[in-house]
């Protein structure tokens, strides 16, 4: 199962905010693989898996947001019903706790799901 870079950034709620993200780090070709943005007490906070990390980060830092970065499950799943209902049964029947999920593009006929789990090793198992 792989590990996907997560990058995290909180900042004032504003209209047009994902766009100039997007837009940026389209402009140095960071590909957004999955994305969550809402808004929580006035603030902003977007979620974002990306194909190159450093890049973005330093994109977003030049924008003057600092990024978390943590680990994350990926798992790719068959865009059928039920498929997500059986993967994160399965780590809740590991006793996996999931903290957050999204969900992003995928190969065809697939999607590939993000999910911040409290025990990553034991994640990775459970889901094999």
């Amino acid at each position: 199962m792989p590990r996907a870079k997560e990058l995290k950034i909180r900042t004032d709620d504003r209209t047009g905010l994902l766009g100039d993200i997007a837009s940026a780090l389209g402009e140095k070709k960071v590909n957004i693989r999955g994305v969550n943005a809402w808004i929580e007490d006035g603030q902003a906070v977007v979620r974002m898996v990306v194909d190159k990390a450093p890049a973005a980060k330093k994109v977003l830092a030049g924008l003057g947001w600092k990024a978390e970065e943590s680990e994350v499950l990926e798992i790719e799943l068959s865009d059928k019903p039920g498929k997500l209902g059986d993967a994160t049964k399965a780590l809740g029947d590991a006793g996996i706790n999931i903290g957050h999920v999204y969900v992003g593009a995928g190969a065809a006929r697939k999607v590939t799901v993000f999910l911040g789990v409290a025990d990553l090793k034991a994640a990775m198992k459970a889901v094999r």
